[in-house]
């Protein structure tokens, strides 16, 4: 989501100002009063926008200015002038902001202002998007053949806003990363872009959750409440895992997608919506549709683009990069020294097949960041799986010494394995796992206590 930050030190302007900024825009607009504020803002949400209300009497204003604009470079800045400012002009000129308003401002200079301020983010936001940058292109990394196809694909997507996009891939390889960039590109980047996980809330809150419900729909329903769908409008919808969606709410959403309208819970009145519908899940729609547990109407009109993520076993050659990129990210938010994979531990883990694909090679590298104290980490460091490499799913010397095996123990191991591995790709979903292995969820809780695998679901 975007946000538009205003600072200004006076609370009557401010409010004043906010007041303009919400009626033009669509992002949020969140204010602050001094410098460290500003920063924290900064570090916790997307800030496109800079406006800046120069104090009148404090010296170091244009200081506080100068220190936020720096550290903002994507982020387009507007300096407010108050009419009795002492500045010199040629400080103000030197400051580095994009756009200069003078105060007292009507509002079609105000306006005018605002609409060239979001016409210059949009430009250099596409400049940066279509050129992949460094290792990755828009927070996705990969240098692969697959990777660099997708990318492009995404490029060509560019100026569409309207086509509804389905992203297929396995669990942890990105989809809402994906998601995310086809929404910057897109002429709906300058209003929301809302992800809702189909999986991860219970089907009874689904509902209320993207058409929102009236006051008294419900017990505990005291007020009105907008829902997701209203909140993306304009811009981006993502519906993660859509797969997992009951077919009574198929039926509505296919509704939103076709008539562009739908009824709040507990509410005979149709809203209508301007929304772009981009999905994702890692499970055959297909496969689903013959089975009858996805409206086939549906899959048509959410698969008018398809796109494919490679699963990281498929890209083997973007591991290395994808464990300099973490090292990086994470030694430097935990302000710890960088340390770096011996050339042997590299090879291992280019090999392990990745059930759990990129989320878990990041969730290697910050347990490593975290537990690993060394500057180099060797193959002892790493857990003792990521070293089977290819035969992690397939053993084959199972041999001991006195050339015998113990057959339950080796069975044991496997169904461990097997377990283990689904949970990573389901991503902890016990429901979903049972699924992939065609167990009742009571079975698969029964062999999780059983087997004693809790500490190993925990470091998973």
């Amino acid at each position: 989501m975007s946000h538009i930050l205003l600072f200004d030190s006076n609370s009557a302007t401010r409010k004043e100002l906010v007041n303009d900024l919400t009626s033009e825009l669509c992002g949020q607009c969140l204010e602050a009063d001094t410098a460290e504020l500003a920063h924290d803002l900064f570090a916790r949400h997307n800030i496109t926008l800079l406006f800046f209300h120069l104090a009148t009497d404090d010296d170091n204003s244009l200081k506080y200015f100068r220190d936020i604009n720096s550290k903002a470079d994507s982020v387009v800045s507007i300096l407010i002038i108050p009419e009795d400012s002492s500045l010199p002009t040629k400080q103000i000129l030197q400051s580095g902001a994009h756009f200069f308003l003078h105060a007292p401002f009507g509002k079609q200079e105000f306006t005018d202002i605002v609409c060239r301020a979001i016409q210059m983010h949009q430009s250099q936001k596409k400049e940066h998007i279509a050129t992949p940058q460094g290792n990755g292109f828009q927070n996705i990394i990969g240098q692969s053949t697959s990777m660099q196809q997708l990318f492009g694909l995404i490029r060509r997507l560019g100026d569409d806003g309207d086509s509804t996009i389905l992203i297929q891939g396995e669990s942890g390889t990105g989809k809402e990363l994906v998601a995310k960039a086809l929404h910057a590109l897109s002429p709906r980047n300058r209003c929301n872009f809302v992800p809702i996980n189909c999986a991860a809330i219970p089907e009874e809150l689904l509902e209320s959750e993207l058409f929102g419900y009236e006051k008294g729909a419900f017990t505990g329903a005291l007020t009105n409440k907008k829902g997701r769908i209203q909140h993306a409008h304009g811009g981006t919808l993502f519906l993660d895992e859509i797969g997992d969606m009951k077919p009574a709410l198929q039926a509505k959403l296919l509704r939103v997608i076709q008539e562009k309208e739908f009824e709040p819970v507990g509410s005979v009145r149709s809203i209508k919506t301007d929304v772009r519908i981009v999905a994702a899940t890692h499970r055959n729609l297909e496969e689903a549709v013959k089975q009858g547990h996805f409206r086939e109407d549906l899959y048509y009109r959410l698969n008018v683009i398809p796109l494919q993520i490679p699963p990281l076993r498929e890209r083997r050659e973007d591991i290395s990069i994808l464990l300099e990129t973490f090292t990086q990210r994470f030694c430097t938010s935990k302000h710890r020294t960088l340390f770096t994979f011996a050339p042997q531990t590299v090879t291992y883990l280019e090999q392990y097949p990745w059930p759990g694909n990129v989320r878990e090679l990041e969730n290697l590298v910050q347990r490593l960041s975290i537990l690993h104290l060394g500057d180099k980490v060797e193959p002892k460091d790493v857990p003792e799986k990521y070293l089977h490499g290819a035969n992690a799913t397939q053993e084959t010397n199972f041999v001991n010494d006195s050339g015998s095996t113990d057959f339950n123990s080796r069975v044991s191991e496997f169904e461990d394995r097997l377990i283990l591995q689904a949970l990573i790709q389901a991503g902890g979903n016990k429901k979903e796992a049972a699924e992939l292995l065609n167990l009742k969820r009571t079975t698969l809780l029964e062999k999780i206590k059983k087997k004693r695998l809790d500490k190993a679901l925990s470091n998973l």
